[in-house]
């Protein structure tokens, strides 16, 4: 009959085995990883993406890739908004268009008689644009000068009636009751009681005529302002009356109007 082994015996044994010294293996160099393009260099990456492709379906995308791609277009380029006024710079102008980047996944398109009164315009230029149409049917990105300027301009309008500031304005014309001003690009109401302290005869000598005015209201509704160049004259006028006052209280206190 066999002797039946101990516990102690069989742990030896496993000791024993564990110690046994096997042949060292060469240790294989893990392959290296090839960087792609997208790792690389994400902006020459999206650059280079066949938009048509991808939403034609003829590229397919695993949920995995498309996710890793949308956080690349995520961290790579602003998000735009249509009621937002972004900076953007020409990058090319036909003899119709100028092309704008505003660092959106792909440049924008603005008709040049937006900038009929900039005829300078240049590649290079930084300019306001609003987002008119995030994609038309060719899936071009339509921006608008023009509106950006206006909202741009309402701004600057409203500032200057809350703060009562100075703002100049450029008399355009002549009309019912008073004159047409150009203030920040928005015509303004001039009414022909506003124009001087002292009624006006002849309100064709301030036409094509440069002025300061001050924004005495506005009608948000109807989007209406109205200046007046009187409210300036009025207030230099208590200005200098309160200087005269305080010079002939000085000088009755110290009798003599010699006051340093």
């Amino acid at each position: 009959m066999a002797k039946k082994e101990t516990k102690e015996e069989v742990q030896d044994v496993v000791v024993a085995e564990a110690t046994v010294e096997t042949p060292e293996q060469p240790v294989s160099e893990a392959p290296k990883k090839e960087i792609s393009l997208k790792e690389k260099d994400p902006a020459a990456f999206l650059k280079d993406f066949n938009w048509h492709n991808y939403q034609e379906g003829i590229d397919p995308i695993d949920d995995g890739k498309l996710e890793e791609f949308e956080k690349l277009v995520a961290d790579n380029f602003v998000d735009t908004l249509d009621d937002e006024v972004v900076d953007g710079e020409v990058v090319f102008i036909t003899d119709r268009d100028a092309i704008i980047d505003i660092n959106a996944k792909s440049e924008g398109v603005i008709s040049l008689n937006e900038f009929r009164y900039n005829p300078g315009l240049k590649v290079g230029d930084k300019v306001e644009v609003l987002i008119d149409v995030r994609e038309d049917s060719t899936g071009q990105l339509i921006l608008s000068h023009r509106k950006a300027r206006t909202i741009k301009a309402w701004e600057r309008v409203n500032k200057a009636h809350d703060e009562g500031t100075i703002v100049n304005g450029f008399v355009k014309c002549r009309t019912k009751g008073g004159m047409i001003v150009d203030v920040f690009g928005i015509e303004a109401f001039l009414p022909g009681s506003q124009i001087d302290v002292k009624p006006i005869r002849d309100y064709d000598v301030y036409v094509d005529k440069t002025m300061e005015f001050k924004v005495v209201k506005i009608n948000h509704e109807f989007k209406n302002v109205v200046v007046s160049h009187k409210a300036l004259i009025e207030a230099d006028i208590e200005e200098q009356k309160k200087i005269k006052t305080a010079l002939v209280i000085m000088a009755t206190k110290f009798g003599t109007y010699e006051i340093l």
